[in-house]
């Protein structure tokens, strides 16, 4: 439940960006990800995540860069897409930056479920490798998807919306059947 709260910045962004606009999306996006992140460093036993800080830092920086009156126009590429892509293209480099540290966004919040004494085993870090690659993938359709319509204004926007739901939904369910199909190919439970 923990890794799917850590997007929440990114729904509140998509609703906003639909219903009102991409400033206040974005505005909304660090709003709740600002929370997000306060919540971990003030509740006990958890710690702040690659993600959040990521997070925080993606929106914090283009609600303040659109805000503050930056050229949104030629910088966002113009259009609402342009905006997307640039959260997506945000979200899918936090991500990649999660791997290249050798700290995959995932290990955190697995952590955060599993007995202490897995944490450095090296199966449970393969295991949140693959998964934040899986994730990574997702994000990369996002992107691809954002592209494909920025350059495409004649594509239906449900082109975008299915890409989206179909890589998130991959996402979320091969993060849940990975770790039980490695358990039972291990034999354990």
């Amino acid at each position: 439940m923990g890794i799917l709260l850590a997007f929440a910045p990114f729904i509140a962004f998509a609703v906003l960006d639909r219903l009102v606009g991409p400033v206040e999306g974005l505005i909304a996006g660090a709003l709740v990800s600002a929370t997000l992140l306060l919540r971990d460093w003030m509740s006990p036993g958890k710690t702040p995540k690659i993600l959040e800080v990521g997070t925080v830092l993606l929106f914090g920086g283009l609600a303040l860069y659109a805000v503050a009156g930056g050229p949104t126009q030629s910088i966002m590429g113009g259009a609402v897409m342009g905006v997307r892509l640039l959260v997506d293209a945000g979200l899918l480099l936090i991500v990649l930056i999660s791997i290249a540290l050798r700290r995959p966004f995932t290990l955190q919040y697995a952590r955060e479920q599993v007995a202490h004494e897995f944490w450095d085993s090296p199966r449970f870090i393969h295991t949140n490798y693959v998964i934040t690659g899986a994730w990574a993938l997702a994000f990369l359709v996002l992107v691809i998807a954002d592209l494909v319509l920025l350059y495409r204004p004649d594509l239906p926007p449900r082109f975008g919306i299915v890409a989206t739901v179909l890589a998130l939904v991959g996402a979320i369910k091969f993060t849940s059947w990975y770790p039980e199909r490695r358990r039972s190919a291990a034999g354990t439970v």
